[in-house]
């Protein structure tokens, strides 16, 4: 199956990168490199794209569709990781913009082998860097019952968390769930039917939940962007797009915090903390899809951008 993936908000991700054609830029999640495409295209001779991913199919993709281009360079490595990459190569303050898209590409949901939908079949996988060894088969058939509720009701925002649960625990006593299909099934099991049909999707949270455990997505990306905002020049620009509610409160809340000169209580009288703004939003709403998108790319209807510029 061919790598592809549509990039979302495209235009509004170029446009917030205000792109400098000497700049350094860093694409966190190359996928098949959509954005990267455009960003390249707008840098000279002089300018430098890094691109990651921890997917070695898209890296794969990546490097054989820049094989020409010396402005641009693939690496395997979870984007997490690129802030330390980086400074041991000297680089620090002096990226002019950095891309993080945040979703699962399009290849990954269409592709039935690697197991992150519900609307394919395949054997339960979700794994993002396919060299782990924690697949959502092992998180399914081994994590204790109150773990598993944890996860679904933190990560799936799933209000009958329990009642899944209890379902799953009781297929796996008489044999492992094993495929995308088995998983669909037990957790339609535990609505009722007009819920079901109501509503259509019923498995997207519990999907969603799994997904983020087997690949951590949650884990360290307060202090990731944290490092990455060190990492810009002045005047340089980071651009996110989030998928759901808890990725998009994290990035809110660090974009908040390094925008704001005093962080002291309310109450306080004076400022005692010190801190001072070292960022400015670029958008204080985040912007999402317009109408022509999602007529042709309905995934892109959950997706938000936020942008911030260092000052």
């Amino acid at each position: 199956m061919e790598f592809r993936h549509i990039p979302v908000l495209l235009d509004k991700v170029i446009e917030g990168l205000d792109i400098k054609n000497n700049g350094i830029y860093v694409d966190c999640t190359m996928g098949g490199g959509g954005h990267s495409s455009v960003i390249a295209t707008n840098l000279s001779i002089e300018g430098k794209l890094i691109g990651f991913d921890r997917d070695i199919e898209a890296v794969n993709v990546c490097r054989k569709k820049f094989a020409t281009n010396k402005n641009v360079e693939v690496i395997h490595a979870n984007f997490k990781d690129f802030p330390s990459i980086l400074q041991e190569r000297g680089l620090k303050e002096k990226i002019d913009g950095i891309l993080v898209d945040l979703g699962v590409s399009s290849y990954q949901i269409d592709n039935g082998e690697r197991g992150f939908s519900f609307l394919r079949e395949g054997r339960l996988d979700m794994r993002m860097d396919t060299s782990q060894e924690k697949d959502a088969y092992f998180i399914v058939n081994n994590y204790p019952k109150e773990k598993l509720i944890k996860i679904l009701y933190q990560y799936g925002e799933e209000s009958n968390a329990k009642r899944i649960v209890e379902n799953i625990c009781e297929y796996r006593k008489v044999k492992p769930i094993e495929t995308t299909s088995q998983l669909k099934n037990i957790i339609e099991m535990s609505f009722p039917k007009k819920v079901i049909y109501g509503k259509g999707g019923v498995s997207k949270k519990t999907f969603q939940a799994i997904r983020i455990e087997v690949n951590g997505e949650l884990d360290g990306l307060d202090e990731f962007l944290r490092e990455s905002i060190s990492m810009l020049a002045k005047g340089g620009r980071m651009a996110v797009i989030t998928f759901h509610s808890l990725e998009d409160r994290i990035v809110k809340n660090v974009f908040k915090e390094f925008a704001t000169d005093c962080i002291c209580p309310p109450k306080t009288p004076i400022c005692i903390c010190g801190h001072k703004a070292e960022i400015k939003l670029v958008n204080n709403k985040p912007i999402t899809a317009g109408k022509s998108e999602l007529e042709f790319n309905s995934r892109s209807s959950s997706a938000k951008l936020r942008v911030i510029e260092k000052i």
